[in-house]
């Protein structure tokens, strides 16, 4: 299953939908809403309006987190919900909900929206050779011996053709192409022959990144922080596809282009750690949770840093994934750049 999260307006009032993407693109095919479809499906079996409702709210709510919160029982009735939806054609449900919809006449949202963690890791040793010769550093040998990661602000998660805005402290911008896949079920000290059915599903992951303070910040020892987490800058999407649609995450192209010109021709088969890897390290005397985010860290040439090159305002990154689909966003910059890394506090930052 494809799940894809959007949002609609009437009027004044804003409604967030959880649809399945049953025909073409996240830009131009089928969606059929499952707290809808599944609504209408227990109307039809006979179950009072109340109950009804209740029942698909419970499981399938509006939100991708609570839908895998649901586990399969959600699973189960969004499967037969939208097979009955696709049979009957209905537009509408007895309610006179929508239930079909073209993602092309909504507005995106992230995969999933504040996942209660994101952990991001660097497993593409390609990325890392491209990049710690500029440093004039080698490649730590800790990283050769445990799959290392950081932790990102879950509130800062972009969306499909979501424009992100350039923070006021970042002249230019980079972009991270990566993979990412979403926790399904908690546990703690799991094992890495166990892992794999830890995961829900799998989506796109563009970690835009502001170079020169992260660059700053980093060199205390701590970090990335504003150089990260600035509103929007962690991207999933267009969709979350459910695991059993990939039966190999490690055999998916990674194609990258900024403006139309190519700048990744990569594939998931060059992870060094795995994500079964990823998920025994992270819980190890450790407890995941649903809906935690991983991502796979920058596939080879999927960053500009190891190009030489920067992200301007007016750049449009598109992100293609095999299966996943086509994550595509354009940078914009309505406040002015202020010309300085240091955030204008009134004590002096130089003052020993």
């Amino acid at each position: 299953m494809k799940l894809i999260s959007f949002e609609t307006v009437a009027g004044s009032k804003r409604r967030q939908h959880l649809g399945a993407l049953v025909e073409g693109d996240a830009d131009s095919g089928l969606v059929i809403d499952l707290n809808a479809a599944s609504h209408s499906l227990l109307l039809s079996q006979g179950l009072p309006t109340g109950v009804a409702a209740e029942k698909s709210n419970q499981l399938s709510p509006p939100s991708a987190l609570g839908f895998i919160q649901g586990g399969a029982h959600s699973r189960e009735l969004a499967e037969e919900a939208v097979s009955a939806a696709l049979k009957s054609g209905a537009e509408q449900s007895a309610s006179g909900a929508q239930i079909r919809f073209s993602p092309a006449d909504v507005t995106h949202l992230p995969a999933i929206s504040r996942p209660p963690l994101l952990r991001d890791f660097m497993s593409f040793e390609d990325h890392l050779l491209n990049v710690f010769p500029k440093l004039n550093r080698p490649i730590p040998d800790e990283w050769y011996r445990r799959p290392v990661y950081y932790k990102g602000n879950p509130s800062s998660i972009g969306a499909h053709r979501q424009e992100i805005e350039f923070p006021e402290y970042a002249e230019f911008l980079d972009l991270e192409f990566e993979f990412a896949l979403v926790i399904g079920k908690a546990g703690v000290s799991i094992k890495e022959d166990d892992a794999r059915s830890h995961i829900y599903g799998y989506t796109i992951y563009n970690d835009f990144s502001a170079r020169a303070i992260q660059s700053a910040e980093m060199t205390v020892g701590l970090g990335p922080a504003k150089g990260k987490d600035f509103v929007g800058a962690h991207v999933l999407g267009p969709v979350l596809v459910t695991a059993d649609e990939i039966p190999d995450p490690y055999a998916l192209a990674m194609r990258g282009w900024v403006n139309g010109e190519q700048w990744t021709d990569g594939s998931s088969s060059a992870m060094n750690w795995r994500f079964e890897e990823m998920i025994a390290y992270a819980s190890w005397n450790e407890q995941l949770q649903v809906g935690e985010v991983f991502g796979s860290g920058t596939v080879g040439n999927g960053s500009g840093a190891e190009q030489d090159k920067v992200l301007n305002p007016g750049d449009v990154i598109r992100l293609e994934m095999t299966t996943i689909g086509t994550l595509e966003n354009r940078l914009v910059r309505n406040r002015p750049f202020i010309g300085s890394l240091e955030y204008p506090f009134k004590r002096n930052l130089g003052a020993r």
